[in-house]
């Protein structure tokens, strides 16, 4: 598919958002419903960072595209930027509403257009020299493994705590300071001057605070793992 041509399909299916919203569901509900019945209830802390490890796993494979599809994301900047040029419409809202059908989930060449859309706001990300580009790409491939891990271990409780918590440390530790360092970066460079205060708060301000927010309680429970002994910070 050449990078000015729309691969987002006929307009059949659904819209891209709620397919994204759809794989954060069936990579969650499997250890949220396996703690359930293995404990015989639910525990906050253990559901929202849950959803964060599934998320991020969905995200690992959408930074994999970035690297695997660098050259037809810069490419595909150029046609994003010259339709709202042509409409007037965002385009990522129209990316996250145009409808595609099931059968795409998988298909680099729709992922491709996170990143290309997100070019808009930051051009990092259609930029393979800069940190938010290779920041991304090394959490894509480098983090699902011990997303995995951590997300089995926190569901069943079976890896020794002290083993969960060191691992957690590490893991939570780099996704809180690697974003936020992110966030320096993007605001040293000035790219907050080419968007709007709208745009900043929505798709950097929000889109990033996950990355720190949800970390730094992984690293309150890693530590309470350590010290503690055991997993009753997670109800266990």
């Amino acid at each position: 598919m050449a990078p000015d041509q729309n691969p987002l399909g006929d307009g059949s299916g659904m819209p891209v958002a709620v397919l994204a919203t759809l794989v954060v569901a069936v990579l969650a509900l499997p250890g949220i419903g396996a703690r359930y019945y293995v404990h015989g209830g639910l525990d906050f802390v253990h559901v929202l960072l849950s959803l964060f490890f599934s998320i991020n796993l969905m995200i690992c494979y959408w930074e994999a595209c970035l690297f695997l599809r660098r050259d037809y994301i810069e490419k595909r900047t150029l046609y994003w930027r010259g339709r709202q040029r042509e409409t007037g419409r965002t385009p990522a809202r129209e990316f996250l509403s145009a409808k595609v059908p099931l059968r795409r989930v998988a298909s680099p060449t729709l992922w491709a257009d996170v990143w290309a859309t997100y070019s808009m706001f930051d051009g990092s990300y259609s930029d393979r020299t800069t940190f938010g580009f290779n920041a991304d790409v090394v959490n894509g491939f480098f983090t699902p493994l011990p997303t995995l891990i951590l997300y089995a271990a926190y569901t069943f409780c079976f890896v020794p705590p002290v083993l969960a918590g060191i691992l957690g440390v590490m893991l939570f530790w780099q996704w809180t300071y690697v974003t936020s360092v992110y966030l320096v970066s993007f605001f040293v460079a000035g790219r907050q001057d080419r968007i709007t205060r709208g745009e900043m708060y929505t798709y950097i301000g929000a889109m990033n605070a996950p990355w720190v927010l949800c970390p730094l309680l992984g690293l309150y429970v890693s530590v309470r793992l350590i010290l503690d002994g055991n997993y009753s910070v997670l109800g266990c």
